[in-house]
Formats: structure tokens, C-alpha cells, sequence
């Protein structure tokens, strides 16, 4: 394989790649903003800048310093003027709040003084006011003393850390003089505003019953913006996000699943009377989940609520499939979902163009991805952006070659692999089993710095969608419910013996990693065979039974995990978990677990490493300070590259 003079990947090409992310169409279709981040090595943070492209020209230039992170620019109904949220102040309230910026360039106006920092906003019709979401304090606050008093089921959440009672609240702010009213209230989370076209009510997704904490029930309720009275609009039988007003404002889309029970379930696109009433799916028949499941470590696209069609016709979607992410037009009358894009590659945070057409952001697995636009059907794509060509072209990446293998029972099972690079005929090399979390998620058609990394230092890389995995239907996806590690491990298996049946791959040198629930299964492969030569187990699950009531989800999502609570069927809890088979494993472990890690907490890596030098096994256990579950993805960049190292040491000792 001749790469020329390009070099091979580092771990600090994490600072060199830029997630060009956000794009939002300017009210005429002449102009896209959008978002630049990347990581910075000076301050162990990152930066990010709003640009600017002129569709008509090409011409892409940068509208804000790119000295501060600037994130989720919207633009007024008249186009001339541009919020986004920014850290930009020193002071406490100026974290996270709104600032605007004439389009024509200037200094930042910061708009918004909430106490908390605002998530979420969105501008009025007439471009008078912008909702936001924030949080707010309810009940009294926190003791001098700093002792919490708890008596709440949801009482701290990953990356969020202690709540504090604090909850999202709804606001709307004046945009002349930036004054704010507090539309919501009460002890609830309120998320995903969006403005009726008279601009005389908001939309927003909540719970607002009495023990919401342990229901996966979650409504839509609009709220009129000048009498604060909020009425719920759907009728509590399902989990509804991401509200969107139809044109005419008799409808509203939404995402959604009535399937309350299911450990997987496919996300639906549904549309409900504005007035109120029972939700219809567009998408019941559509056996994909109208969502972006594919797991990344390079970036990550928003959640944009359905988009319309001008007319009221249809809306407009993502979808996973096979490891792909694409867009759709879903139609309101009935009929089938109607594909816009295609390829092996991820598609996401797309928007409408006045004329019909589209904006999006696209990557590929080699690829860390840049802007596109096309018409209404899909066609005359087009690239807008380039601001990863430079690193493209410096370095030497792996392609993946995707393969389909038969499980032990017949099931056909979807992978890649990637060979090592500078890979040479008649040599064999040490490969890396990669497993994914969630376990409905998916790997895919996505650019993972980590395993180019994995790649340029000399293994080959191999990664599957097992049993579990969300892009494949609901039946596949359904295959772990009471059977964790059980019906996906031969699964991997059977990938592992392909990679060895191609005849570059060293049988004798295999490597297993994961994190999440891919920790999990780490965890279970090396309890359970022994042909892997070292492992590397990241923000872990070892005690299914410990893991209730220690994380901040598994109290509201046993039942439709294991379908039972601990004391109810305490024999399933160990079953399915790996320390129950602890003394099994005789590869050599490298755990890394971040310290405020509240989805799979700390205790789980200390049990499974103590028990492991209880019984003189050979293990090591990195902690990582102030980091929660998604550092691989998102933390401190120093940690990010920290933990890369160290897998790369321990493999490199091992295999």
C-alpha cells in the first residue's frame, strides 16, 4: 500500500481536525452559517468560530475570532442578524449565554443574563423575542456548608454532575432590551422549544406528572407566551421530542416511540392536531429509526426536530441504516419513505433552503466531514466547505472494507475492517476487536480518530454491528433484552475468525476494546474465551446488580433491560454480570474510568479491578479527574490523548 510522503496518524491529530458542524440557511438561501470547532493544546480546551459561505460563490470567511466557543447560531427572521450562544464572558452568568452579531461583522452584543447557561433558543416570527431553555433553581438553595439534602430519584445525570434542584425552565427574551420572562415552572425538565407561526404559543416536550423521574413518558405542551397557561397537547403514551409547528400551524411533527417497554426502541416520526389529541406515526411501517445512532469520536451532529415541507406535505428526517446515517422525506398522506441521500457515509444536522433544497453536514470513515448542499429531491450535490483538506492531505488513513458474516446460529452480522497502514503482502499483523456502546447504537460509515490510530501503529482494526445494534430493525435490535453478552458475543466472534480466514491477520495477536456497554462486553468476551492476548475495558459495567440505583438511569430502565428490579429477580442481575465470572479471565486488563462517570459510575471499575488483584491477575486502572462519560468524545483534549496513549502502551506490551 504506497502512501507516497504522507505521514501516519497521531494521537494529537486531535488538535488538527476541525468538526465543521451547525449549518443554518439565511432566511433569502444566499448565505449558510455554521460552526468550526477543534481542540487547542495551549489552554487544554476548545474553540470554536461562526463562518459564513456565500452559496453562490463559494467564498467561505470567518465571522467571530475563533478565540472563544461560539455554538449554535440562528438567524433573525430578517437576516441581518445572527444569535449563537458563547463563553466569551469571564464571569459566571456570561458562560453559555446569547450573544447577537450584525452579518455584515462587528463586535458581539451579548443579549441574554440568565443565571444559568442557555441550552436551547429559538427566534420569534417577527423577530422581537427568542425562547430559550434554561436552568432554574427550584426550592431552597444549597447550605453554606455545602451539604446536599436529597430527596429526589434523579437527583445528579452525566455531565451534568449534582443537579441541585435546578430544572429546565422556559424563557423568552426581549431581543431590544434583554429582558426575560420565565414562561414555565414547577420541578420538571423542559426541552426542545419551537415557536407556533403566529408566535403567540411555544412548544416544548416535558413531563409534568408526579413521579416523572421513573416514567419514560414525555408529552408535548404548548405554552401561550403572554398568559404563561400551558396545556398538553398529546395524550401520554409515548416518549415525544423535538416538537415542529407545521406552516399553517395546525400540526405539529415530532420524534417518538409508544414502545415504553423496549429496550431498543426505533424512533418514530409522528404528527399531532396542534389542538391537541392522540399522535399518528408517519413511520410505523418504516423498520429504521429516524435518528442518528452512529458513534463517532470526531463529531457529533444536533438533533434537528422534523423539518417541513413548505406546503405542508411531508417532512424531512435523518435516518440510520446499516451503518450509514441518510436523509428522508417522510410524507403526511401515507406512502413510503422517500430517501434524498445515499453512500457509505453519515449525514446530519441538515436545514431547508428557501428554495427547497438543502444544507447538511456529511463524513465519511475517512473523512472528518464539511458542508453540502443539493436541491429538493436530492441531486446536483454539491461540497461547500474544505477545511480539513489540508490535514487530508498530510496524512495516510485506512479504508475500511465492509463485510457480512454468518453468526453461530445463521444470523448475518455487518462489519469493517481496516487493514494496518503500510500493510505488506505475505506479513500477518495483530488486530483490535472494537466494540460500540449503548448497546442501540451503531458503528458506521463515520470518521474514529481512534481507530486510525489504531491503524497507523500497526493493527488491524475490526468492528461490528452485533445483535443489539440499531440500523438493522427492530427484531435485530430487540435481541438483547435478559441477554447481555449472551446472543452478541457469538456474534463477535464469528467476525474475529473472518478477519483471521483473510490471511494477513496473526490469530495469536488479538486485542479487545470498548467502552460503555462495549466495556461491558469487553468485559464479557475476556470472562468467556481466552484467545485475546490483552483487552482494554473503558467507562465499565461489571455488576449489573451494584449498577441500580449507582447510575443515574438504570433506577428508570431495569424493567425494560433485564425486565425485572434487583429483588425481584436477583439471579438475572448476576447472570448478565461479568463479575460473576471474574475468575475466568486470564487476559491481561487495562481499565480507564473517568471519576464523574454517573452513567456507568466509578464503583464498577473498582469492584472488577480489585477483584482481579485479589486474584493476581495482571490489570491496571487509570482514573480520570473531572471527566464524565463521554470524555472519549468530548473531555479535556490532554485526557483525550492521554487515554489514547494509554491503550496504545498497553497493547503495544501485550500483543
Amino acid at each position: 500500500m504506497a502512501h507516497g510522503e504522507k505521514r501516519k496518524v497521531t494521537a494529537e491529530d486531535l488538535y488538527q481536525i476541525r468538526q465543521v458542524n451547525d449549518p443554518q440557511a439565511s432566511p433569502d438561501g444566499r448565505r449558510v452559517v455554521y460552526t468550526v470547532t477543534q481542540a487547542e493544546d495551549k489552554g487544554n480546551r476548545y474553540v470554536a468560530a461562526l463562518w459564513l459561505v456565500d452559496l453562490a460563490s463559494g467564498e467561505c470567511y470567518r465571522l467571530t475570532s475563533g478565540k472563544h466557543r461560539d455554538g449554535q447560531p440562528r438567524w433573525s427572521p430578517d437576516g441581518m442578524t445572527i444569535a449563537f450562544t458563547s463563553d466569551r464572558n469571564d464571569d459566571d452568568k456570561g458562560k453559555g449565554q446569547i450573544w447577537t452579531i450584525s452579518v455584515t461583522g462587528g463586535e458581539p452584543v451579548r443579549l441574554s443574563s440568565l443565571a444559568e447557561p442557555v441550552e436551547e433558543f429559538a427566534w420569534s416570527p417577527d423577530g422581537r423575542a427568542i425562547a430559550a431553555v434554561s436552568k432554574v433553581l427550584i426550592g431552597p438553595p444549597r447550605p453554606a456548608s455545602g451539604v446536599r439534602v436529597v430527596t429526589t430519584p434523579r437527583y445528579r445525570f452525566d455531565g451534568e454532575g449534582y443537579l441541585d434542584d435546578k430544572y429546565r425552565q422556559v424563557f423568552v427574551i426581549d431581543v431590544e432590551s434583554g429582558s426575560a420572562r420565565q414562561l414555565t415552572d414547577g420541578a420538571y425538565e423542559h426541552q426542545g422549544v419551537s415557536w407556533s407561526p403566529s408566535g403567540h404559543e411555544l412548544a416544548c416536550a416535558s413531563n409534568r406528572n408526579d413521579g416523572w423521574e421513573y416514567s419514560n413518558v414525555r408529552d408535548i405542551y404548548a405554552i401561550r407566551v403572554q398568559g404563561k397557561q400551558i396545556r398538553k397537547v398529546t395524550d401520554g403514551t409515548g416518549a415525544w421530542s423535538r416538537p415542529s409547528w407545521s406552516p399553517d400551524g395546525t400540526q405539529i411533527a415530532m420524534y417518538g416511540t409508544r414502545r415504553l417497554k423496549s429496550d431498543s426502541p426505533r424512533t418514530e416520526v409522528f404528527v399531532v392536531a396542534a389542538s391537541g389529541g392522540a399522535p399518528q406515526s408517519l413511520t410505523a411501517d418504516f423498520d429504521r429509526s429516524c435518528t442518528d445512532g452512529c458513534i463517532a469520536d470526531v463529531i457529533s451532529y444536533p438533533v434537528r426536530p422534523p423539518l417541513w415541507e413548505p406546503d405542508g406535505s411531508a417532512v424531512n428526517v435523518v435516518f440510520s441504516d446499516a451503518g450509514t446515517v441518510q436523509m428522508a422525506r417522510v410524507p403526511l398522506a401515507g406512502g413510503d419513505v422517500l430517501p434524498l441521500t445515499s453512500g457509505r457515509r453519515r449525514v446530519g444536522a441538515i436545514d431547508r433552503l428557501p428554495d427547497g433544497g438543502f444544507v447538511y453536514a456529511a463524513n465519511t470513515a475517512t473523512t472528518p466531514g464539511e458542508l453540502f448542499v443539493c436541491v429538493a429531491n436530492g441531486t446536483e450535490e454539491r461540497r461547500l466547505t474544505g477545511h480539513n483538506d489540508a490535514w487530508l492531505e498530510d496524512v495516510a488513513l485506512s479504508e475500511p472494507q465492509p463485510f457480512v458474516v454468518s453468526s453461530a446460529d445463521g444470523t448475518p452480522v455487518h462489519g469493517w475492517i481496516m487493514q494496518p497502514v503500510g500493510i505488506t503482502t505475505g506479513n500477518l499483523y495483530p488486530l483490535a476487536l472494537e466494540i460500540h456502546g449503548g448497546p442501540f447504537g451503531m458503528y458506521g460509515e463515520t470518521m474514529m480518530h481512534e481507530f486510525q490510530l489504531l491503524a497507523a501503529r500497526g493493527y488491524g482494526v475490526l468492528y461490528t454491528n452485533p445483535r443489539g445494534s440499531t440500523g438493522y430493525g427492530d427484531e435485530f435490535a430487540g435481541q438483547l433484552f435478559r441477554a447481555w453478552g449472551i446472543n452478541d458475543f457469538p456474534d463477535q466472534m464469528a467476525a474475529v475468525d473472518w478477519a483471521i480466514a483473510q490471511g494477513w491477520v496473526n490469530g495469536e495477536r488479538l486485542a479487545v476494546l470498548g467502552g460503555s456497554y462495549g466495556g461491558f462486553m469487553t468485559n464479557w468476551v475476556i470472562s468467556h474465551t481466552t484467545r485475546f492476548k490483552a483487552a482494554v475495558t473503558g467507562r465499565t459495567i461489571s455488576n449489573m446488580y451494584s449498577m441500580f440505583g449507582t447510575d443515574d438511569i438504570f433506577h428508570a430502565s431495569a424493567e425494560q433491560t433485564v425486565g425485572a428490579l434487583p429483588w425481584e429477580d436477583p439471579e438475572i442481575y448476576f447472570e448478565l454480570s461479568p463479575l460473576t465470572y471474574v475468575a475466568n479471565i486470564e487476559t491481561p486488563l487495562l481499565i480507564e474510568q473517568q471519576e464523574e462517570d454517573y452513567r456507568c459510575p466509578m464503583e464498577q471499575a473498582e469492584q472488577l479491578y480489585i477483584a482481579l488483584k485479589r486474584l493476581g491477575k495482571t490489570v491496571e486502572f487509570v482514573r480520570f479527574p473531572d471527566e464524565s462519560h463521554g470524555m472519549s468524545r468530548t473531555g479535556q483534549p490532554k485526557h483525550r490523548i492521554e487515554r489514547l496513549e494509554h491503550i496504545l502502551r498497553w497493547f503495544d506490551m501485550h500483543v
